[in-house]
Protein backbone atom coordinates (compact mmCIF):
# COMPACT_ATOMS: atom_id res chain seq x y z
CA UNK A 1 0.00 0.00 0.00
CA UNK A 2 2.82 2.30 0.72
CA UNK A 3 3.92 2.54 -3.40
CA UNK A 4 0.04 3.09 -3.75
CA UNK A 5 -0.08 5.64 -1.74
CA UNK A 6 3.63 6.96 -2.97
CA UNK A 7 2.41 7.01 -6.30
CA UNK A 8 -1.29 8.51 -5.54
CA UNK A 9 0.71 11.38 -4.12
CA UNK A 10 2.97 12.04 -7.52
CA UNK A 11 0.26 12.25 -9.40
CA UNK A 12 -1.58 14.38 -6.96
CA UNK A 13 1.07 16.73 -6.75
CA UNK A 14 1.80 16.68 -10.48
CA UNK A 15 -1.56 17.61 -11.71
CA UNK A 16 -2.21 19.73 -8.47
CA UNK A 17 -5.49 17.29 -7.91
CA UNK A 18 -6.12 18.91 -4.46
CA UNK A 19 -6.69 22.18 -2.94
CA UNK A 20 -7.42 23.53 0.52
CA UNK A 21 -10.74 23.36 1.66
CA UNK A 22 -11.76 20.67 -0.92
CA UNK A 23 -14.49 18.46 -0.64
CA UNK A 24 -13.99 15.18 -3.07
CA UNK A 25 -16.87 13.04 -3.38
CA UNK A 26 -14.81 9.54 -4.78
CA UNK A 27 -16.97 7.28 -6.81
CA UNK A 28 -17.32 3.79 -4.98
CA UNK A 29 -18.62 0.81 -7.65
CA UNK A 30 -17.53 -1.98 -4.42
CA UNK A 31 -14.39 -2.59 -7.07
CA UNK A 32 -10.87 -2.71 -6.52
CA UNK A 33 -9.77 0.45 -7.75
CA UNK A 34 -12.25 2.60 -6.22
CA UNK A 35 -11.92 0.82 -2.91
CA UNK A 36 -8.40 1.57 -3.19
CA UNK A 37 -8.66 5.11 -4.15
CA UNK A 38 -10.86 5.41 -0.93
CA UNK A 39 -8.48 3.91 1.32
CA UNK A 40 -5.51 5.81 -0.40
CA UNK A 41 -7.23 9.38 -0.51
CA UNK A 42 -8.30 8.72 3.27
CA UNK A 43 -4.73 8.03 4.37
CA UNK A 44 -3.18 10.56 2.04
CA UNK A 45 -5.60 13.03 3.98
CA UNK A 46 -4.12 12.13 7.43
CA UNK A 47 -0.86 14.38 6.32
CA UNK A 48 -1.53 15.78 2.94
CA UNK A 49 -0.53 19.98 3.50
CA UNK A 50 -3.89 20.72 2.00
CA UNK A 51 -7.09 19.88 4.42
CA UNK A 52 -9.74 18.39 2.63
CA UNK A 53 -12.95 16.56 3.03
CA UNK A 54 -14.51 13.06 1.10
CA UNK A 55 -17.45 11.82 0.94
CA UNK A 56 -17.68 8.22 -0.53
CA UNK A 57 -20.59 7.88 -3.08
CA UNK A 58 -22.46 4.57 -4.08
CA UNK A 59 -24.96 4.05 -7.36
CA UNK A 60 -26.99 1.20 -6.47
CA UNK A 61 -27.62 -0.16 -10.60
CA UNK A 62 -31.14 -2.36 -8.41
CA UNK A 63 -30.32 -5.50 -10.75
CA UNK A 64 -33.07 -7.58 -11.12
CA UNK A 65 -35.24 -4.53 -8.79
CA UNK A 66 -33.37 -5.80 -5.63
CA UNK A 67 -31.22 -2.87 -3.83
CA UNK A 68 -27.96 -4.04 -3.29
CA UNK A 69 -25.99 -4.73 0.00
CA UNK A 70 -23.64 -2.02 0.49
CA UNK A 71 -23.14 -3.31 4.55
CA UNK A 72 -19.62 -4.04 3.86
CA UNK A 73 -18.42 -0.63 2.26
CA UNK A 74 -20.51 1.14 5.01
CA UNK A 75 -18.68 -0.54 7.54
CA UNK A 76 -15.03 0.52 5.82
CA UNK A 77 -16.15 3.98 5.53
CA UNK A 78 -16.78 4.10 9.52
CA UNK A 79 -13.55 2.83 10.13
CA UNK A 80 -11.91 5.03 7.80
CA UNK A 81 -14.25 8.08 9.07
CA UNK A 82 -15.68 9.00 5.73
CA UNK A 83 -19.54 9.84 4.68
CA UNK A 84 -21.10 7.34 2.94
CA UNK A 85 -23.92 8.04 0.39
CA UNK A 86 -26.03 5.35 -1.14
CA UNK A 87 -28.03 6.70 -4.35
CA UNK A 88 -30.88 4.39 -5.30
CA UNK A 89 -30.79 4.60 -9.49
CA UNK A 90 -33.39 3.08 -12.06
CA UNK A 91 -30.05 2.26 -14.21
CA UNK A 92 -30.67 -1.43 -14.55
CA UNK A 93 -34.32 -1.02 -15.32
CA UNK A 94 -34.15 1.86 -18.09
CA UNK A 95 -30.54 0.03 -19.81
CA UNK A 96 -31.76 -4.03 -19.80
CA UNK A 97 -35.28 -3.70 -19.39
CA UNK A 98 -36.72 -0.74 -21.22
CA UNK A 99 -34.45 0.23 -23.75
CA UNK A 100 -32.90 -4.00 -24.22
CA UNK A 101 -29.61 -2.42 -25.03
CA UNK A 102 -27.35 -4.13 -27.10
CA UNK A 103 -24.43 -2.20 -26.28
CA UNK A 104 -25.43 -1.20 -23.38
CA UNK A 105 -21.84 0.52 -21.92
CA UNK A 106 -21.92 3.68 -23.74
CA UNK A 107 -25.52 4.56 -22.37
CA UNK A 108 -24.98 3.50 -18.73
CA UNK A 109 -21.55 5.16 -18.69
CA UNK A 110 -23.44 8.77 -19.74
CA UNK A 111 -26.38 7.93 -17.61
CA UNK A 112 -24.20 7.23 -14.50
CA UNK A 113 -21.93 10.14 -14.75
CA UNK A 114 -24.77 12.52 -15.07
CA UNK A 115 -26.05 10.57 -11.21
CA UNK A 116 -22.78 11.11 -9.91
CA UNK A 117 -22.41 14.68 -11.14
CA UNK A 118 -25.47 15.38 -9.32
CA UNK A 119 -25.32 13.93 -6.44
CA UNK A 120 -21.77 15.20 -5.42
CA UNK A 121 -22.89 18.59 -6.02
CA UNK A 122 -26.72 17.89 -3.73
CA UNK A 123 -23.56 17.31 -1.18
CA UNK A 124 -21.49 20.42 -1.37
CA UNK A 125 -18.72 18.52 -3.23
CA UNK A 126 -16.47 20.26 -5.70
CA UNK A 127 -14.61 18.03 -7.27
CA UNK A 128 -14.86 13.78 -7.82
CA UNK A 129 -12.38 11.47 -7.55
CA UNK A 130 -12.33 8.34 -9.85
CA UNK A 131 -10.52 4.83 -9.85
CA UNK A 132 -9.23 5.14 -12.96
CA UNK A 133 -5.43 3.70 -13.19
CA UNK A 134 -2.15 3.26 -15.31
CA UNK A 135 -4.08 0.54 -17.50
CA UNK A 136 -7.25 2.01 -17.97
CA UNK A 137 -5.30 5.17 -19.52
CA UNK A 138 -3.11 2.80 -21.79
CA UNK A 139 -6.48 1.14 -22.37
CA UNK A 140 -8.48 4.10 -23.39
CA UNK A 141 -6.10 5.32 -25.67
CA UNK A 142 -6.04 2.27 -27.37
CA UNK A 143 -9.70 1.92 -27.88
CA UNK A 144 -9.82 5.78 -29.10
CA UNK A 145 -6.95 4.72 -31.48
CA UNK A 146 -8.47 1.99 -33.07
CA UNK A 147 -12.45 2.72 -32.84
CA UNK A 148 -12.22 6.24 -33.63
CA UNK A 149 -8.68 6.69 -35.36
CA UNK A 150 -8.52 9.46 -32.74
CA UNK A 151 -5.09 10.09 -30.47
CA UNK A 152 -6.52 10.88 -27.00
CA UNK A 153 -7.23 9.80 -23.54
CA UNK A 154 -9.42 10.64 -20.88
CA UNK A 155 -7.16 13.85 -18.66
CA UNK A 156 -5.55 13.07 -15.24
CA UNK A 157 -7.45 16.41 -14.26
CA UNK A 158 -10.38 17.99 -16.13
CA UNK A 159 -13.17 20.49 -15.23
CA UNK A 160 -16.77 20.42 -16.24
CA UNK A 161 -18.11 23.50 -16.40
CA UNK A 162 -22.10 22.96 -16.81
CA UNK A 163 -21.46 20.85 -13.19
CA UNK A 164 -18.37 23.19 -11.82
CA UNK A 165 -17.11 20.34 -10.71
CA UNK A 166 -13.31 18.99 -11.32
CA UNK A 167 -12.73 15.33 -12.19
CA UNK A 168 -9.58 14.05 -10.71
CA UNK A 169 -7.76 10.48 -11.17
CA UNK A 170 -5.15 9.65 -8.43
CA UNK A 171 -4.61 6.37 -9.39
CA UNK A 172 -2.78 7.37 -12.64
CA UNK A 173 0.05 6.31 -12.06
CA UNK A 174 -0.58 2.48 -10.53
CA UNK A 175 -0.44 -0.46 -12.57
CA UNK A 176 -3.74 -2.64 -12.22
CA UNK A 177 -1.78 -4.89 -10.77
CA UNK A 178 -0.35 -3.02 -7.99
CA UNK A 179 -4.13 -1.93 -7.02
CA UNK A 180 -5.03 -5.78 -6.79
CA UNK A 181 -2.16 -6.32 -4.61
CA UNK A 182 -3.23 -4.09 -2.06
CA UNK A 183 -6.70 -4.62 -2.47
CA UNK A 184 -5.88 -8.31 -1.46
CA UNK A 185 -3.78 -7.22 1.47
CA UNK A 186 -6.16 -5.39 3.09
CA UNK A 187 -8.75 -7.49 2.63
CA UNK A 188 -10.66 -4.51 1.14
CA UNK A 189 -15.04 -6.48 0.62
CA UNK A 190 -14.45 -6.34 -3.38
CA UNK A 191 -18.04 -6.78 -4.53
CA UNK A 192 -18.22 -8.52 -7.65
CA UNK A 193 -19.87 -6.40 -10.57
CA UNK A 194 -23.74 -8.27 -11.95
CA UNK A 195 -23.93 -5.92 -14.70
CA UNK A 196 -24.73 -8.76 -17.67
CA UNK A 197 -21.89 -6.74 -19.61
CA UNK A 198 -19.19 -7.22 -17.47
CA UNK A 199 -16.12 -8.75 -19.08
CA UNK A 200 -17.22 -8.73 -22.83
CA UNK A 201 -16.89 -5.04 -23.45
CA UNK A 202 -14.06 -3.94 -26.41
CA UNK A 203 -12.43 -2.76 -23.32
CA UNK A 204 -11.55 -6.06 -21.74
CA UNK A 205 -10.73 -7.21 -25.70
CA UNK A 206 -8.10 -4.36 -25.51
CA UNK A 207 -6.91 -5.31 -22.13
CA UNK A 208 -5.92 -8.62 -23.03
CA UNK A 209 -4.38 -7.32 -26.29
CA UNK A 210 -2.08 -4.54 -24.01
CA UNK A 211 -1.72 -7.66 -21.41
CA UNK A 212 -0.54 -10.28 -24.33
CA UNK A 213 1.92 -7.79 -26.03
CA UNK A 214 3.91 -6.94 -22.63
CA UNK A 215 5.51 -10.26 -22.97
CA UNK A 216 7.31 -8.73 -26.48
CA UNK A 217 7.18 -5.22 -25.13
CA UNK A 218 8.09 -5.04 -21.25
CA UNK A 219 6.28 -2.02 -19.75
CA UNK A 220 4.40 -0.83 -22.97
CA UNK A 221 1.21 0.49 -20.80
CA UNK A 222 3.82 2.36 -19.03
CA UNK A 223 5.26 3.83 -22.33
CA UNK A 224 2.03 4.84 -23.68
CA UNK A 225 1.04 7.00 -20.81
CA UNK A 226 4.73 8.36 -20.69
CA UNK A 227 4.13 8.80 -24.53
CA UNK A 228 0.59 10.83 -23.38
CA UNK A 229 2.80 12.90 -20.86
CA UNK A 230 5.91 13.77 -23.33
CA UNK A 231 3.08 14.31 -26.31
CA UNK A 232 1.35 17.17 -23.10
CA UNK A 233 -2.16 15.27 -24.62
CA UNK A 234 -5.59 15.72 -23.29
CA UNK A 235 -3.85 17.29 -20.15
CA UNK A 236 -0.78 14.68 -19.45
Amino acid sequence: MKKILSLCRTAVDKYNMIAEGDRIAVGVSGGKDSLILLYALARLREFYPMHFEIVAITLDYRFNDMCGDFSEIKALCDTLNIQYIIKPTNLWEVIFKTRQEKNPCSLCAKMRRGILHDTAKANDCNKIALGHHLDDAAETFILNLFSGGRIGCFSPISYLSKKELYLIRPLVFAREKEVAAAAKHLALPITKSECPADKVTKRQTVKELLNALEKDYPALQKKIVGALERGEIDGW
